[in-house]
């Protein structure tokens, strides 16, 4: 059986990542994609795809919301960015989840899983599960960043990272011991993960607020963070991020 299948999320690097995965896979044909939930219920309701790979938190509407308003119903794989809860969240076995970065392994007991079913999923079955996902997510607070990389995961404490730099590929994780790893996601999603304490300075950088030595003004509106890290790092802010700047730290 072919599944006729959309991918739904609001990130282009975690939609292109998907479609490299699913291209292996004869099995997968791709109908399209979407990257908010509007253009989502109007693409599952146009197309009225087999299986659907939805990001569970997106802006304006969320899965839940998606799920809600959609009058067809395909099978369902949520991703989502907590592993720990997910678990008791699918025992109906209608439908299945995968945990941020995607990996190939997971893709491939998701399949063989989609390929045991005998039927799509009821939309009640499927508001529940998500309202289950939620409202679980909404009770955690990441404490740890997992690294994956060379065939092992690193798990850095949140509390220890002083800021990310995003690269051409990467995004440069620093610690206050001097140390860097890179991540492979874009510093948009890494940030939508992250505790409060985290704040965007510039479109390149996120610094830990927890770990500012000092602040100073900068020409153009700008500002100087010191870091209270081993190598006293300073970044600088863009203009754009100066109102928010200014509020936070009242200068």
């Amino acid at each position: 059986m072919n599944f006729r299948t959309l991918i739904i999320d609001d990130e282009e690097l975690a939609r292109k990542r998907l479609v490299n995965l699913l291209s292996g896979y004869s099995e997968i044909e791709f109908v399209g994609e979407a990257e908010n939930g509007v253009e989502a219920i109007e693409k599952i309701d146009f197309i009225k795809p087999d299986l659907v790979f939805l990001d569970i938190k997106m802006p304006g509407m969320n899965g839940f919301e998606v799920i809600n308003q959609i009058n067809h119903v395909p099978f369902i794989v949520f991703c989502t960015a907590y592993d720990d809860f997910a678990l008791k969240a699918f025992e109906t076995g209608s439908v299945d989840y995968l945990v941020k970065p995607v990996e190939k392994e997971r893709i491939d007991l998701t399949l063989k899983k989609i390929r045991s079913l005998t039927s799509f999923p009821n939309k009640e079955q499927l508001i529940n599960t998500v309202k289950e996902i939620m409202h679980t997510e909404s009770e955690q607070e990441a404490t740890v960043l997992p690294i994956k990389g060379s065939g092992k995961v690193v798990f850095v404490k949140l509390q220890d990272v002083t800021y990310f730099q995003a690269s051409e590929k990467y995004v440069e994780v620093f610690t206050r011991n001097g140390e860097k790893h890179l991540m492979e996601q874009s510093l948009k999603y890494i940030e939508s993960k992250l505790p409060s304490y985290f704040l965007r300075v510039h479109r390149r950088y996120l610094i830990n607020t927890g770990e500012i030595r000092e602040v100073q003004k900068y020409f153009g509106g700008k500002y100087v963070f010191i870091m209270d890290d081993i190598n006293r790092s300073k970044i600088i802010s863009s203009r754009n991020f100066g109102q928010v700047i200014r509020e936070m730290f009242e200068l």
